[in-house]
């Protein structure tokens, strides 16, 4: 099983040899191409093969490139992410609404319900107006509680004058992570033979990831609880680092323990079956983080 997350951040040029990915800097290393999850360009100054380009993409190794910021800008994505893929995209299309509605109702709840344990674990009375947010949930969140949760969440954690439109240290971290888990998300849809535009509740003509969008909603709170860790002064590459690894942090899914990276698998299979099934009891969520 992929395991390793490889971040480049400094000159570099990456090349293909006997399945290995070769990184050929200030030493010369060789990471096993089987091992690999996710490899991360961190810097403008890497230059990298075609070859190996092409056998990420064939082993479904998510490549993210990052801009001269070192803010994650794109990503490499395989245009076939099954042998059945036309199959899985033609039933994408035909999933039914009301389905979709209640996948995206259990998706809201889980989401609302992680924040609300977080600010229990912090001591937080805010917890009380998501518990009531929570036994106002209607179908497809149609009084929209996740937005009024965010508010009062952001606000609970971050402080009432933090907004997520503001430009600040503490939003360049979040969304980072959340550009993180966006692209592993874009890799498990797309190598479940599925595509990205295509959403439950997301539904943007301009986003190419409304899907990934939507299913990415219970995980935020990871980012958020790390982010919630750091003393900032500035958003640097250990603050970087601290968040990659949250996809190497353990969870417990399907009552046993994971890498956030598998769990992340495992609950978008478990989606996809929901709605192919017309049932939201196939969904399996992660509960606890170790």
């Amino acid at each position: 099983m992929s395991w390793r997350i490889v971040v480049i951040s400094s000159r570099a040029k990456l090349d293909l040899k006997l399945n290995y990915m070769v990184v050929r800097g200030e030493c010369i290393q060789k990471i096993f191409l089987s091992e690999i999850s996710t490899v991360i360009i961190e810097t403008t100054a890497v230059s990298i093969t075609s070859a190996l380009m092409c056998e990420l993409s064939k082993r479904k190794i998510k490549l993210i490139f990052c801009d001269e910021k070192r803010n994650p800008y794109g990503e490499l994505a395989s245009f076939y992410g099954s042998h059945d893929t036309s199959q899985k995209v033609k039933r994408q299309n035909e999933w039914k609404k009301h389905t979709k509605d209640l996948v995206w109702t259990e998706i809201v709840r889980e989401k609302i319900s992680n924040q609300k344990k977080l600010l229990l674990e912090l001591g937080c009375m805010e917890a009380n107006v998501l518990d009531k947010y929570l036994k106002e949930l209607m179908l497809c969140d149609e009084t929209n509680r996740e937005g009024h949760s965010a508010k009062v969440y952001f606000n609970a954690i971050f402080g009432l004058s933090f907004t997520r439109s503001c430009e600040n240290i503490i939003n360049s971290a979040l969304n980072y992570g959340y550009s993180i888990l966006l692209s592993t998300f874009n890799r498990e849809i797309v190598s479940n033979g599925y595509i990205t535009q295509i959403g439950m509740f997301h539904d943007n003509m301009y986003n190419k990831f409304n899907l990934s969008c939507d299913l990415m909603e219970p995980f935020r709170i990871l980012v958020d609880k790390e982010v919630l860790t750091m003393d900032f002064e500035d958003f640097g590459k250990e603050e970087k680092m601290k968040i990659v690894n949250i996809l190497n942090k353990q969870v417990i899914i399907d009552d046993k323990i994971h890498y956030v990276n598998n769990a992340i698998k495992i609950y978008c299979r478990s989606i996809f079956d929901a709605l192919n099934d017309n049932d939201i009891s196939k969904i399996r969520f992660y509960r606890n983080e170790l």
